[in-house]
Formats: C-alpha cells, sequence, structure tokens
C-alpha cells in the first residue's frame, strides 16, 4: 500500500477519535459555531499532523531501502511546502503587524466622552497635570475620570468626605523609559498631595493599560475619599498579546515601589500602602516581588489583593511564599470570621476561571482542579475530565470566552469578579462596612457601571 494511502488512513482515524473526545463540557460557554466547530479543527488538525508524519516517514523508510521513490521524488515535497510555509510565514508576519498597529492605535485613542482634560485637579490628565490626557490613553483616561465623587461618598456611607480622593496614571506613551514614567507617576503623586493621603493604593495594570476602578472605588468611597492611586502602564496591547511585556511591567512596578518606599523613608506620618493587581496585572505585581513576604516588609506594604492571576496562585515559586500569611478565596462567601494566622495576602481566583486554570502543564499532567475521584469546584463542570492534549486546547479556547460582562449584571464565574470585589476589597485592605453599608456600596456599583457604560454608549 502506498505510504500516501497509509498516512490518509491513519490521520483519519486519529482525528475521528480526537474530534470525538473533544465534545465533552468546558469551564465556559463557547459561541454555537465555536462549540460546533471545535471538535472538527481540533480532529483535523491532530489528523493532519499524525498522517502527515505517518506518510512520510514511510515514504522516506522506503526510499532508505530502495523499494519506494528515489530521493529526488521524496525530497522534493518537502523542499515545495517548505517554500510555501516561508511565503505564509512572511504574508502572516505583514498581517500581524497591521493588526498589532491597529490595536495599539485603539488603546491610545480616547474616548469621545473623556477627550476633554479632566476638571478635577487632583487627578492625571487634568489642567494642572503635568501628565497630559492624550498620554493617558484609553484606559488611563476612563481610570482618571471614574474618580469616586462627595456625593458618591455621601450615598453609601451616609457621612461627609474627610478629603479628596487622588487618582495618578501615566500612560505608557507619557515616557520612553520605564524610569521616566515613574519619574512622572512621583511628580504626579507629589502634586496631587497623594502622600497626605491614608491610604495609597499601588495597582499594575493590564496588557491594555486597564487599571480596574472597581477596587479603588471601594477604597476611596468607604475611607470617606481619605485614598490615593496610582497605576502605570507598560503597553497598549490586550493582555494575551503582552505576555511578553511581564518582565517590563514587574521592572516599573519595582521602580514606583523603591520611589515610593524612598519618599516615605523620612516622613513622621505616611499613608498605608496597598497592592492591587487583576489578570496580567496579578502576574506582574507579583513578579515584582519574588521574595514574597519579605518583599512586603521591605516596602511596608499592608495588604495585597491579587485577582484572578493567569496560571492560579498555587503554581509554585513565589505563590508558595506566601501561604503562611495568605488567604484564597473563589467567592465572598467563603471569607473567614477569622483566620488561624494573620492575612496579608489575599488571591481572589474562581474555582471556574479559564485564565486561573490554564497553564502549560495541562498538556501532559492532569491538574488538581480535575482529580480522579469526580470532585469539582463550583462551576466546574461534573462531567469535565482531563484529557491529553485535549483538555490543554479547550481551556485555552475557555479563556477566549471567560469574561462576559454586562453593565450593571454582575455574574460571579469565568474572568468576571465584579460580584465578588466589594466584598473581599473591603475585607482584604480591612475597611470600614457594616451590612447596610455594604449593601449600599453594592448597589453604588452596579448603577454607577450602567451609567459608565451609556456615557460611553451616547458619546
Amino acid at each position: 500500500m502506498k505510504p500516501a494511502a497509509v498516512g490518509l488512513g491513519v490521520g483519519l482515524a486519529v482525528g475521528a477519535a480526537v474530534a470525538a473526545a473533544s465534545r465533552g463540557p468546558t469551564l465556559v460557554e463557547w459561541p454555537a459555531r465555536v462549540r460546533t466547530g471545535f471538535p472538527l479543527v481540533l480532529g483535523g488538525l491532530a489528523g493532519g499532523v499524525v498522517g502527515l508524519k505517518t506518510g512520510m516517514s514511510l515514504s522516506l523508510l522506503r526510499a532508505a531501502t530502495g523499494r519506494g521513490p528515489g530521493p529526488i521524488t521524496t525530497i522534493t515535497p518537502v523542499v515545495v511546502g517548505a517554500a510555501v510555509a516561508g511565503g505564509l510565514a512572511i504574508a502572516g508576519t505583514t498581517a500581524v503587524r497591521r493588526v498589532l498597529g491597529g490595536l495599539v492605535e485603539q488603546g491610545r485613542d480616547l474616548d469621545e466622552a473623556y477627550r476633554t482634560p479632566p476638571a478635577d485637579p487632583e487627578v492625571s490628565g487634568s489642567g494642572a497635570s503635568t501628565v497630559t490626557v492624550t498620554e493617558l490613553g484609553r484606559e488611563g483616561a476612563r481610570f482618571v475620570n471614574y474618580v469616586s465623587t462627595p456625593d458618591a461618598i455621601r450615598e453609601v456611607t451616609g457621612l461627609d468626605p474627610v478629603s479628596s480622593p487622588v487618582r495618578v496614571f501615566v500612560g505608557a506613551d507619557a515616557a520612553d523609559t520605564a524610569e521616566q514614567r515613574v519619574g512622572l507617576a512621583m511628580s504626579e503623586l507629589r502634586r496631587t498631595g497623594a502622600f497626605d493621603r491614608a491610604n495609597l493604593l499601588i495597582q499594575a495594570p493590564a496588557g491594555t493599560g486597564y487599571a480596574n476602578s472597581f477596587p479603588v472605588d471601594v477604597l476611596e468611597v468607604l475611607t470617606r475619599g481619605d485614598a490615593a492611586a496610582v497605576a502605570i502602564g507598560y503597553g497598549l496591547l490586550p493582555s494575551f498579546l503582552s505576555l511578553a511585556k511581564v518582565q517590563e511591567g514587574a521592572h516599573t512596578q519595582r521602580l514606583l515601589l523603591d520611589a515610593i518606599a524612598a519618599e516615605l523613608r523620612d516622613r513622621s506620618t505616611r499613608p498605608r500602602l496597598l497592592l492591587y493587581g487583576e489578570s496580567l496585572g496579578a502576574e506582574v505585581q507579583q513578579t515584582a516581588i519574588p521574595l514574597g513576604p519579605a518583599d512586603l516588609d521591605r516596602y511596608g506594604i499592608a495588604a495585597a489583593l491579587w485577582v484572578g492571576t493567569p496560571g492560579g496562585e498555587r503554581s509554585d515559586g513565589f505563590h508558595a511564599l506566601c501561604s503562611g500569611e495568605s488567604w484564597t478565596v473563589d467567592r465572598p462567601e467563603q471569607l473567614p470570621a477569622t483566620t488561624p494566622h494573620p492575612v496579608r495576602v489575599w488571591f481572589l481566583e474562581h474555582d471556574g476561571d479559564p485564565v486561573v486554570r490554564f497553564r502549560p502543564a495541562l498538556l501532559l499532567r492532569r491538574p488538581a482542579w480535575l482529580p480522579t475521584d469526580g470532585t469539582r469546584g463550583r462551576n466546574v463542570p461534573a462531567g469535565m475530565i482531563w484529557k491529553p492534549g485535549i483538555t490543554f486546547a479547550e481551556a485555552f479556547v475557555d479563556t477566549m470566552f471567560a469574561t462576559h460582562v454586562r453593565p450593571g449584571l454582575f455574574e460571579s464565574r469565568g474572568h468576571d469578579y465584579r460580584a465578588d470585589l466589594a466584598a473581599v476589597a473591603t475585607r482584604a485592605f480591612d475597611l470600614p462596612a457594616d451590612v447596610a453599608t455594604a449593601e449600599r456600596l453594592e448597589a453604588y456599583l452596579r448603577r454607577t457601571e450602567v451609567e459608565r457604560a451609556q456615557r460611553l454608549g451616547a458619546a
């Protein structure tokens, strides 16, 4: 039988088996067309690779034993294939550059609603700021414009503000180097009086520069404005395209922490320092302090909250260092009334968050969250089992559909943590809030998110 025929038969058999095994439940819902096409694509790829390798191996074997086509006949398809692949690679590289360039421009382009410099002098991008509104980028402009108002503080706490909250943001375009961007941030922190507030939250943004306003809203409102927040961008691309920038982002965080520590060293009073990172921002911030609690001590960090860390907080290394003073929860209901040890580090990770669960080891190793005894965490389907290679591919697709955000509708599932953040941030940052205040805060956050979305949509 000809090698090509054998290869085709083997490829079809393998492809059919892989496609059948790829029809099981996944962590999050997929669009119908993706659900239908995934087994066909994965099966086709697996079958194609196995079939091609089988056919080529048999062809080379027959050529070597003199029982088949000669070397030229065997090698020619390989050469032609390599040439075609090279041409496709060049064309693909050009297309990718165009797409990435378009995404960068989107990250720079300000929303119509926020192209005017903010009126509040205590935020970056205002007329008094050393950073222009255009240098904030889209996400930075949103972040500073979302600063809590005195009316919001009164609505939630029933009390008057004690100070005006400060928000500092320095976009990736504001300067050429991390050192320069940190210098701008420090200038802004001094200008706005951020170091005179009782609380200073240092947030590591995600790849686009996205800095989640939710935990800052919580801090500003519950401290009655006695808070400042700072974030420095290190790129403009979505997080899944910014993995190569983790080290740059971590370097920026270290420079900022060093600068803040130096600034506060000789002060008789200093703000309580808090850390926050979400998704890629959580990985960036954890990478910036590789010694864990020892680094937290060195910088004088009172508390850290990391949400939806890619790969999970139990992924060895740094995370194990924090085990003696950390706590991990899937949802607010798991917040302990008391803890057996002091807790300074909080991890919020959904059991069924693909961003948390996806890691290269899934390819060949059963993960702890899919044990053979059938126990499953919240929102992990009971029928989901580990399959070598296939679970890795499923989890990868899951990450693309991990967040379904509808303004004001908070869902505690996948990579959407809005339903959990108010309660967890309140506990992690040790903020005052009785039951009634917490309920008003939650209602305020939901309504405000709808209003912000309407502002963007209307504009």
